[in-house]
């Protein structure tokens, strides 16, 4: 037994470990967790307006998807680059993937509204109706309404001689119909765009009312004396992704020009009515360039982001109860000038969103330090952020009362570009020393860093985040931050500012992994000591929590540790880019993805050998983009009650049976489900009953 068990361990170490077949494309990853996100919507035990919710959302990350990774994929093609991901899958045979597996699920989508969830809304008393449904006082104070609040911003465009097609917006609703002159016997096809500033479900009396349907019913008024003979209601996806030059002098003119060009993206996607006229349809997919591949017939209501307009109706009895985020315990009691450097300096602390308030923790941070006479400088990134943000006026007024302040914002950060330009431009006037970062690299980590002078020294403070700095996200993803003073990690941090604001090579990093430096290395170091050990008696345990994780090497180094017999639990969100439980290659590799009423954000690496634990947190994905496009920072967590409440956290998640899909080894998303008898574990709502005060830690020497 021992010989055969040599010779299949030989065998199985022998297999060609970059061999396609154990990978997962990307793209079509990210469809599978779209369509868990759909799968909430499709579950009756879900509140309805929450499965509301879920069908905006599948919309509006389908459009997203489209805009970014289509549009991606179709650049590639053009430009003739071959596959550079691990499972090799050509670009051709991507799309034709996404277009199979996105009909489908737009057909489940439309099923669930049209035959489950808009039926079950009418029984609670919400209506959407059809327009011709209406009683007629009804639709007369829709006539009038039309008159008053539609009729004067719609815009016919027709098509004829020196009137071409007209521009098509993207993610825009748009109404084409063929109109025909019964006098001259000619027809033209004209196009009208339904406003963004009207409602899109219209109130008549008790009911609502697709807008789309009173423009429809109103055409005689737009086209007097001719005859619609055919129509359909359209929407088209553009290209919504840019790049910036690595040359570029001025990277805010730079980020400003591409941004006046998004807008005139090349089409990726044409939705239409399923069932609508071929020849309605020819003449639109000539007049916007787009060919058969990229249409998309849809069987209900178009865009069904629509839905957020629904979610947001006053019934608390048809949603989850709403979580209120509570103080972290070691912040409570005083809220007095200082008083939160001084907890920190009793032992790091470790703040869980959105259940411990990001209120009362990141921003009472940055507020105290703007506050404070003490505090000499303030050194903040900036990725994405809120128009309610307090982050940015804490740091103006920090600038206005002569701190040292410095923001590094981030004019790259996709579809934040407008907004982080107006922060960046306020922060500016306020005498903020504002950077946008390195030429060719996205500042993608979660970085603040506050220097206070106590005594006759000098002593620094660091948030350490995997989320940005909004206040409304914060509300609704899980994230992790870390406050605290130990010298080798805000040193790094500081090293790491300055190399970032200032003019030099990079430095040499004491305990932090940062990319594009060294994180990758080091990740797969420590996926490597993982599995010496184990094969030196030392057994290991690997856990990962991440949004995506598609690296080639990472991935390798983990089906290394899965060969050696290290077991290895992932906790992924998203994209997962290989298949576990492959015999002689990942059999000890489980992949879980949890998907609830929180978004699941915070990244988290924990290492186990023998009775070595290291924990590590921080604002990286294992992706390339994130490890050599990206400026990130993780770190460890160095207080061992911290790292094993880390370690907790992954363990409580993975025991879901509520909210959790397994991947399976033929790359099928398997849903959990709770042993017959026993009630469903939702690990979302076992953390909101567990949100109590934490015991404080032992005071540290340094303190």
């Amino acid at each position: 037994m021992g010989d055969d068990h040599l010779m299949a361990t030989t065998s199985a170490q022998a297999r060609d470990l970059t061999d396609p077949g154990l990978y997962v494309n990307r793209e079509l990853s990210w469809l599978d967790f779209n369509a868990r996100v759909l799968e909430l919507a499709e579950d009756p035990s879900q509140p309805l307006l929450e499965r509301c919710k879920f069908l905006a959302i599948f919309s509006s990350n389908l459009d997203e998807f489209f805009m970014v990774r289509v549009a991606s994929v179709l650049d590639a093609i053009e430009a003739g680059r071959p596959s550079s991901t691990p499972d090799q899958l050509p670009r051709e045979a991507v799309l034709a993937g996404i277009r199979e597996r996105v009909l489908v699920m737009s057909a489940r989508q439309s099923a669930c509204w049209r035959d489950d969830v808009r039926p079950a809304l009418a029984r609670e008393g919400i209506v959407i109706a059809n327009l011709n449904d209406l009683p007629a006082d009804d639709r007369a104070d829709l006539d009038r309404r039309f008159e008053r609040e539609m009729a004067p911003i719609l815009i016919p465009l027709a098509v004829g001689p020196g009137l071409p097609f007209p521009y098509i917006s993207g993610l825009a609703l748009n109404l084409g119909m063929d109109v025909h002159d019964p006098r001259t016997g000619e027809s033209r096809f004209a196009r009208i765009k339904v406003p963004n500033m009207i409602p899109r479900l219209v109130r008549a009396g008790e009911t609502l009312v697709p807008v789309e349907q009173v423009i429809g019913a109103h055409l005689d008024k737009l086209f007097p004396g001719m005859e619609i003979r055919r129509r359909v209601f359209f929407r088209v996806t553009r290209d919504a992704d840019f790049s910036i030059s690595d040359e570029a002098d001025d990277l805010l003119n730079a980020v400003e020009h591409e941004l006046s060009r998004r807008r005139f993206g090349g089409p990726v996607r044409l939705e239409v009515e399923a069932d609508s006229s071929q020849t309605l349809l020819e003449e639109i997919k000539a007049g916007i360039g787009i060919g058969d591949r990229d249409v998309y017939p849809v069987a209900s209501l178009l865009d069904l982001t629509c839905l957020w307009q629904i979610a947001g109706i006053d019934r608390p009895d048809l949603k989850d109860t709403p979580w209120e985020p509570r103080e972290p315990a070691r912040l409570m009691g005083s809220d007095e000038q200082g008083d939160m450097f001084a907890e920190i300096r009793r032992g790091d602390i470790l703040v869980h969103h959105p259940y411990d308030s990001f209120e009362a923790s990141v921003a009472r941070f940055v507020r105290e330090a703007s506050e404070d006479p003490d505090v000499v400088t303030i050194e903040q990134t900036l990725y994405r952020t809120s128009g309610d943000t307090p982050i940015v006026p804490a740091l103006i007024r920090a600038a206005e009362r002569g701190k040292g302040t410095v923001c590094l914002v981030e004019l790259k950060a996709r579809f934040d570009e407008e907004r982080n330009i107006r922060w960046a431009k306020a922060l500016e006037r306020a005498g903020v020393h504002v950077v946008y970062g390195l030429p060719g690299l996205k500042t993608h980590a979660k970085l603040c860093l506050v220097v206070r002078r106590e005594g006759n020294r000098l002593r620094r403070y660091a948030h350490i985040g995997t989320g940005n700095y909004h206040p409304t996200t914060a509300r609704l993803y899980t994230d992790i931050g870390l406050f605290t003073c130990r010298e080798e990690v805000v040193d790094d941090v500081a090293d790491l500012f300055n190399y970032l604001t200032g003019f030099s090579h990079a430095p040499e990093y004491r305990t932090t992994l940062v990319a594009p430096e060294h994180l990758r290395d080091r990740i797969i170091e420590d996926i490597d000591h993982v599995t010496a050990r184990q094969a030196d008696g030392y057994p290991g345990h690997i856990r990962l929590k991440l949004n995506s994780f598609i690296d080639g090497p990472i991935i390798r180094a983990l089906f290394r540790a899965s060969q050696a017999g290290v077991p290895i639990e992932v906790l992924v969100r998203g994209i997962c880019g290989f298949l576990p439980g492959i015999p002689g290659v990942s059999e000890n590799i489980r992949v879980t993805s949890v998907v609830g009423s929180f978004l699941e954000h915070s990244r988290i690496l924990a290492f186990d050998s023998g009775d070595e634990r290291r924990v590590l947190m921080g604002s990286a994905d294992v992706m390339a983009r994130n490890l050599d496009d990206r400026v990130e920072l993780i770190t460890p967590l160095q207080d061992p009650v911290l790292a094993d409440e880390m370690v907790a956290l992954i363990d409580l998640m993975l025991a879901d049976t509520a909210n959790a899909w397994v991947l399976q080894p033929d790359g099928v998303w398997a849903r959990r489900h709770p042993d017959e008898g026993i009630a469903a574990f939702a690990s979302q709502t076992a953390l909101m009953e567990l949100a109590a005060p934490r015991p404080a830690p032992s005071p540290r020497d340094d303190a």
